[in-house]
């Protein structure tokens, strides 16, 4: 892993507990295996170029975002700040257009929608 990737995983990492810390949640370690994972995914996404998320994801294994150069798909603000979640992995990949896609990985997975998961584990903002 080159130095450039470690900085990208400790800004998105930082980037991630601000906001949890906002929403009175504890912060987030990184995870070599999530970071393996997350690269790897990012490899797969920047030679398909096609935003979509992972089997791993859509079989609960881990929660996920993703990105696609400066445009931001993270529709999943609450994977972010999911109070049960305690580690994520980052992963980064260039494209031979250039673009780049970013993967972020959380487990244990968020954005569980049984009934009460979403009050106990998204914590309205502090003021």
């Amino acid at each position: 892993m080159g130095k450039m990737n470690k900085v990208i995983k400790g800004e998105v990492l930082k980037a991630h507990n601000d906001y949890r810390k906002k929403h009175g949640v504890p912060p987030l370690k990184l995870c070599k295996k999530l970071n393996r994972g997350a690269q790897l995914y990012a490899e797969e996404l920047a030679t398909t170029r096609v935003l979509k998320h992972s089997s791993e994801s859509a079989n609960g294994k881990c929660g996920e975002n993703l990105a696609w150069a400066s445009y931001d798909q993270s529709g999943h603000f609450t994977a972010m700040v999911w109070k049960n979640t305690k580690k994520m992995g980052v992963g980064k990949a260039s494209a031979s257009d250039g673009s780049t896609f970013v993967v972020a990985r959380y487990d244990p997975a968020g954005n569980v929608v049984n009934p009460g998961y979403y009050e106990e584990n998204v914590l309205p903002p502090r003021k």
